[in-house]
């Protein structure tokens, strides 16, 4: 197959009509390009150019070539023009996971302001309802970074973005809203508004009030924690969620737990030499986590 450093040379002699002025052009030695068109013309078992008393000019198969030639070297610089603006975030696409209840709180701000410096690069963006989800996106190459916990095994790249609290919403008016903090002693009997048994979050709730040797009493369930916080805050029961689950608008009491509760979040990132993704994340941990 050409080499596309030959079909450089060809066009490079058809454009100056001169093997001299076209090596010149080129930057190379007469030589040199002479080797070039001879391995091109032995490819191709034809002359592309005849040599005249003064030049040169394309034979028939010179000219049959040609536009192929100038298409495949326009490709080429299409090519490496593309890479370097993904190399320097302009350009490409962007596969992000991430969790449910952070879509919103964390990851929105950053995107709102990735957008607007990098408006060429477009962004798909999957939701998941569990970290272990997010490293399987992950691992299948269904995404390129995700934004959410840690999940339980993943051994590749992550960059922390910070620690998250969980906190429990009341009505106002609930016997325990007056309190600087709650056990899960004191929620051993309360009717709780729960996530969805597939949630992530809510396996992991379970198993640390069982740790303290209570089980939840399930009201209700949903899928989303602003969902829960919101049907806590209307009196429906009380609700165990993260914190950027609430709104800087939030009707209902918040109160942190006894002992503190909380999680690291995080940026997962598939290919650590993958750089338009490595920017991405970069952007997201300097926000960090800020919750109302």
């Amino acid at each position: 197959m050409p080499t596309l450093r030959a079909l450089e040379c060809l066009v490079a002699v058809l454009d100056a009509g001169s093997i001299t002025e076209a090596a010149a052009a080129l930057h190379m030695s007469q030589p040199a390009l002479s080797h070039q068109l001879a391995a091109l013309e032995k490819e191709l078992g034809a002359a592309v150019v005849e040599r005249l008393p003064r030049g040169v000019r394309a034979t028939a198969a010179g000219r049959a070539i040609e536009a192929d030639a100038r298409t495949a070297l326009a490709a080429a610089d299409r090519v490496v023009t593309t890479g370097r603006d993904v190399a320097k975030g302009v350009a490409g696409q962007l596969r992000i996971g991430c969790a449910e209840s952070l879509t919103a709180s964390l990851l929105a701000p950053v995107l709102r302001q990735w957008r607007r410096r990098h408006p060429d690069v477009r962004i798909v963006l999957t939701e998941a309802t569990s970290a272990d989800v997010l490293a399987q996106q992950l691992d299948s190459g269904q995404t390129d970074i995700a934004v959410g916990p840690m999940p339980g095994r993943w051994t590749g790249h992550s960059g922390l973005i910070g620690h998250e609290d969980v906190v429990v919403v009341l009505p106002q008016g609930h016997l325990l809203a007056d309190q600087p903090a709650v056990t899960f002693e004191q929620l051993r009997d309360e009717p709780v508004v729960h996530l969805n048994a597939d949630n992530g979050f809510a396996g992991w709730l379970d198993s640390v009030a069982a740790q303290h040797g209570v089980v939840l009493t399930v009201e209700m369930r949903t899928r989303q924690a602003v969902t829960a916080a919101a049907l806590a805050a209307a009196g429906v029961g009380i609700a165990i969620v993260p914190r950027s689950a609430i709104g800087a608008r939030f009707a209902g009491v918040v109160v942190p737990l006894d002992p503190p509760l909380g999680r690291d979040l995080v940026c997962l990132v598939a290919n650590p030499a993958d750089t338009l993704a490595r920017r991405f994340e970069s952007a997201v941990l300097s926000r960090g986590v800020r919750m109302p």
